[in-house]
């Protein structure tokens, strides 16, 4: 089909959300009712993403949370992130981000666990991050009372730009020596006695 990748450009522009290769084929086949194979929509994918890979664009085609999308390169994250402070109103609390973290790692896991792993109650991070929709609920435990079941959201891979949840962290890379901030206190300390340490 002709200009198959400027309605595929156009298709990916106008998504406010990461855009699967499939919800694409599907959108054309319906549009212009012909079939499309998965080498056109994938060939078609691969000249807009050389074509935005030019230094002429700020932008590039990206593969993130199983989608794609637009973003703004790296050269100009500086410019777009004052924008941001500028226009954005609230960023997550600590706490909100405590627990999207519990849940990130966690997951699926119930409001019971991370009030446990948290120590105080989650409700007000756990209403807010429902409302900014970073997580959802993915069903009901088995356990007393069956409760609800949280998880991370497509939105949260979007926000926090991971292409998969394979991208998070790995627990072992905070152990690391260079992801330490400050000195590390000794393990034990000489503590003397009230009458001198006889």
């Amino acid at each position: 089909m002709e200009k198959l990748a400027q309605h595929i450009e156009g298709l990916i522009f106008a998504t406010d959300s990461p855009i699967s290769p499939e919800e694409i084929r599907e959108c054309l086949t319906e549009t212009f009712e012909t079939e499309f194979s998965e080498a056109d929509i994938a060939s078609s994918i691969e000249q807009i993403k050389a074509r935005f890979s030019a230094d002429d664009f700020a932008i590039e085609l990206v593969e993130i949370a199983g989608g794609l999308q637009f973003m703004t390169k790296g050269a100009y994250h500086a410019v777009i992130g004052t924008w941001l402070k500028q226009t954005t109103k609230k960023r997550l609390s600590q706490a909100a981000i405590e627990t999207l973290s519990i849940i990130a790692y966690k997951q699926p896991v119930t409001k019971t666990d991370l009030e446990a792993i948290r120590g105080v109650s989650c409700d007000y991070s756990l209403q807010k991050l429902l409302e900014k929709e970073l997580v959802s609920i993915v069903g009901r435990s088995d356990g007393p009372g069956r409760p609800l079941l949280y998880g991370t959201s497509i939105k949260f891979m979007d926000y926090f730009g991971l292409k998969s949840m394979n991208d998070l962290p790995k627990p072992k890379d905070f152990k690391e020596p260079d992801s330490e901030i400050g000195e590390r206190a000794p393990i034990e300390e000489d503590v003397e006695t009230a009458d001198g340490g006889n």
